[in-house]
């Protein structure tokens, strides 16, 4: 059973989510409609549909929604369907079954040139190879979506500049691949997503082919502009702490199927399985707990140790773990946590300890 929770995704909710993924299956094989059929008769799992039609099971059965300006992680281990699954929204694979909706649009029933319309409008994609055009200069391959759109020259350069300096490569223009490094060339790919001001971004391991320094200052920068533009992002990547960092809900993923969604918070303090448990053991608590997940009820607190003292510390709800425990180590007292200048719980000192040592939510 997945179990979904977006509590704390810090995502506005205005409505329909702009992407719904309904019961999508992705089998591979000649026979994939013949597996298909016997998955939803007879049950049959992954191995089994293997052994009897020769077929693979990509993605299992899948259901999703992302929210409008969210930033939303799929990850997994290496061939657990999450580079698979992201290739069915803009329909660069057909799924076995299910339904995709795309801002209302049911993209499964788009003919070929509403598709191509729709993907060059509404879709901008990056991948973890740059894919530049070689003899294409760097302004040039930012303008190509325009391009496609036949926008006149003028125009799409206008464009394509000004996308260049919100990535802070508008120097860098007229250069060519080949003259910039690898950082430099995976935000000229993001720009050329941008550059067709897309409503939704999909983002497969953009960042996995670059060293680890430049790879937090990419993360960085996808933040920045995050922040700047609110475009409602798919990211897939394998680095749990990437999505950690980045993501407002994280889905995992496991043999096709979506195990968990939620916050990373909920998914490190309430795992769904030993799975998804081990997947998030080494993740450190300390800037993904915050204070609601550990807190216990005022009224509790009181009836069993009186009122709490006037000199207890103050944190607000979203306060991370990490200030917690150096509150503790400054004070004695229990910390009260007020929402809207009301007190909604108390955080004692053992709770905080049994939280870093247990990863346990106390109550």
């Amino acid at each position: 059973m997945v179990i979904d929770s977006d509590a704390g995704s810090g995502v506005a909710d205005d409505g329909k989510p702009v992407i719904e993924i309904s019961n999508v299956w992705k089998i591979f094989g000649n026979r994939a409609q013949d597996a298909m059929q016997a998955v939803q008769q007879q049950g049959l799992n992954k191995n089994e549909v293997l052994e009897q039609f020769n077929a693979v099971v990509g993605v299992a059965d899948v259901s999703l929604d992302v929210k409008r300006g969210e930033i939303f992680c799929i990850m997994g281990l290496s061939g657990s369907g999450k580079s698979t699954l992201v290739r069915h929204f803009n329909r660069l694979l057909e799924p076995t079954l299910g339904q995709i909706l795309i801002e209302g649009t049911d993209v499964m029933a788009l003919g070929t040139k509403d598709l191509q319309r729709f993907r060059n409008r509404k879709i901008g994609m990056v991948f973890q190879n740059f894919a530049l055009l070689p003899h294409r200069s760097v302004l040039d391959n930012v303008a190509m979506p325009l391009e496609i759109r036949q926008i006149s020259k003028n125009d799409r350069m206008r464009q394509a500049a000004a996308i260049l300096e919100i990535v802070e490569l508008s120097a860098w223009g007229s250069k060519f691949a080949h003259e910039l490094s690898g950082g430099m060339q995976q935000r000229v790919g993001l720009a050329r997503a941008l550059a067709a001001n897309p409503d939704v971004l999909l983002m497969d391991e953009p960042f996995s082919a670059l060293d680890p320094l430049i790879r937090r200052q990419l993360q960085d920068e996808f933040l920045r502009l995050s922040n700047i533009l609110k475009k409602t992002t798919v990211f897939i990547t394998h680095d749990l702490d990437e999505a950690v960092r980045i993501g407002h809900r994280i889905a995992i993923m496991r043999d096709g199927r979506v195990v968990q969604i939620g916050t990373a918070e909920d998914i490190v303090m309430n795992p769904a399985d030993e799975y998804v448990a081990d997947f998030v053991a080494g993740i450190s608590r300390l800037k993904v707990v915050h204070a609601n997940a550990v807190m216990q009820d005022v009224q509790a607190y009181t009836s069993e140790h009186g009122q709490l003292p006037d000199n207890a510390p103050v944190v607000g709800a979203d306060e991370t773990l990490s200030a917690l425990i150096n509150l503790a180590i400054e004070s004695d007292a229990p910390i009260k946590v007020n929402d809207d200048h009301q007190t909604v719980g108390v955080i004692t000192r053992s709770a905080i300890l049994r939280t870093v040592v247990e990863g346990t939510e106390m109550s």
